[in-house]
């Protein structure tokens, strides 16, 4: 909603002062096609030669996450931490042995089938229950599971890193464009010399145009789109980070709820539950 906002604020802030000044929409208008071929066209056949197809891919399902923001809201927050508990709560009564078979099948497990949020979000369902195994099947001490994590973690950010990146460089090559194509209309231009005034007037006009599209393009629009993706897609991070954190508490020691505050302690300010909050659930939460 408030890229919305903001596209429509840089249009009106942009052509406002323009029309202000006696600007004339036909000036701009006339050789908006012609530039914007050159510049657009540029500017994806550069996007595409200058990223892979699986980065390519990863901004095409990127591209519509700043209209809809982050699905990591307070809610999936509390699933999350509820789901924690639950597991924490059965291997402090069964033992790990007991949720063997639920991290091995978590779509088949009844504890994990009551938090549609983490079942159906798979990266974050693969992360944790992978992470559980290696604690049930003892293959690994809590400081190399936690070492484990981390390496996930930083691989994870630099693939969610790569759409961002590499809308931010079509940004950045956008102003460049522009002046390709105002240079291309000064050659144009170069041709109508022994015209009227008028009309070299009108070529140079039309030439600048490609400067002024190519700049507003880039940090008007596709450069805070660039930001938005990647603001996004940092929330997830927060919220994978909140689940190591939980894990690592179980591991080393601490009892459910005090393994689900530390993954509490982790989530960000703005969609944190309180602590009496969720001291309230999952007091409700009751081992099968």
């Amino acid at each position: 909603m408030f890229v919305i906002i903001g596209f429509i604020v840089v249009l009106a802030a942009v052509l406002g002062g323009y029309f202000w000044e006696g600007g004339k929409i036909a000036t701009l208008l006339h050789p908006l096609a012609p530039e914007g071929t050159i510049i657009f066209g540029a500017g994806l056949g550069a996007f595409l030669a200058g990223n892979t197809p699986a980065v390519i891919k990863a901004v095409v399902a990127n591209i519509a996450k700043p209209l809809k923001g982050s699905k990591y809201t307070k809610a999936v927050y509390m699933e999350s931490l509820m789901m924690q508990y639950e597991v924490y709560v059965n291997i402090k009564k069964g033992g790990l042995l007991a949720l063997e078979q639920d991290v091995n099948d978590p779509h088949g497990s009844n504890i994990f089938k009551k938090y549609p949020a983490m079942v159906h979000d798979h990266h974050a369902l693969d992360f944790f229950c992978d992470s559980m195994k290696l604690l049930i099947n003892g293959s690994a001490k809590i400081d190399e599971i936690d070492q484990v994590m981390e390496m996930d973690l930083d691989v994870h950010h630099a693939e969610s890193a790569a759409p961002g990146a590499a809308v931010n460089n079509l940004a950045d090559s956008m102003p460049a464009f522009g002046i390709v194509a105002c240079v291309m209309g000064v050659v144009i231009t170069m041709g109508f010399l022994d015209q009227p005034p008028n009309i070299i007037g009108a070529k140079v006009g039309g030439a600048l145009v490609g400067t002024f599209l190519g700049i507003l393009l880039g940090y008007g629009f596709i450069s805070p789109l660039a930001k938005n993706i990647d603001q996004v897609n940092a929330t997830e991070s927060h919220f994978f980070n909140a689940m190591r954190a939980g894990l690592v508490a179980f591991g080393n020691g601490a009892a459910p709820v005090t393994a689900v505050e530390f993954a509490r302690r982790n989530i960000p300010s703005t969609e944190r539950p309180g602590s009496q909050e969720l001291e309230e659930v999952v007091r409700q939460i009751k081992p099968r």
